[in-house]
């Protein structure tokens, strides 16, 4: 059975494993959203191909995914870590875990 993500889907049975199932350099895609929510960009950039990426996975595997992308400077601005992986989830209505921090 062909998958319509070719592969790229997150897993459809996310655990708490506290690891980010995806590959981070993906999530690039989501700097323009990120920009957009820190008003450095004009205009809004369509969330749909950052969320995609991270929609399915439990909220800790989310927040770990986008810790390793801010934190690695794959979205290509220096970013306050918990504000941005705050404004990120958000806007692909993801929570925040409570008293998560990036590893």
């Amino acid at each position: 059975m062909a998958s319509a993500c070719g592969g790229g889907c997150p897993n459809p049975k996310p655990t708490r494993s506290g690891k980010c199932p995806i590959d981070a350099l993906k999530l690039g895609v989501c700097a323009d959203v990120l920009a957009n929510l820190l008003n450095l960009k004009l205009g809004s950039p369509p969330v749909q191909p950052c969320c995609s990426l991270i929609n399915g996975l439990v909220d800790v595997e989310a927040a770990v995914c986008l810790c390793t992308a801010i934190k690695a400077n794959i979205l290509g601005i220096n970013l306050n870590v918990p504000v941005s992986l705050s404004l990120l989830l958000n806007a692909c209505n993801q929570k925040l875990p409570s008293g998560f921090q990036c590893p």
